[in-house]
């Protein structure tokens, strides 16, 4: 049976860009997003950081071209964690999670 993937039914919402958005907007936050990307018969994980407004991925490499989306593979995202910049290694700069793919859509929820 195959796994129902909630991330890829949003087609017509680019996600990813849509957060880049709302992140140029409120620079002193991270944005942390975990998750895999489909491969053939296995899963690799996926991680990306969202930061003033700019992707950037520490798994895979990811498109920097604003027309087209940011990653060309099938993907899940599963996990977003919302944080204070600048990052330092304590836990006063996490703000919140959420599994919800359109949670951090909100605008309010980056606060």
């Amino acid at each position: 049976m195959e796994e129902a993937l909630p991330s890829l039914k949003m087609a017509d919402i680019d996600l990813l860009n849509n957060l880049e958005k709302i992140s140029s907007l409120i620079p002193n936050r991270v944005l942390k997003i975990e998750g895999y990307i489909l491969k053939e018969n296995h899963k690799e994980q996926l991680e990306i950081i969202i930061f003033k407004g700019f992707s950037s991925s520490t798994t895979h490499p990811i498109e920097i071209d604003l027309e087209k989306k940011v990653i060309e593979f099938r993907y899940v995202l599963t996990k977003f964690k919302l944080f204070k910049a600048p990052l330092k290694e304590t836990k006063e700069n996490f703000i919140r999670e959420n599994q919800n793919s359109v949670f951090f859509l909100n605008q309010k929820n980056w606060i």
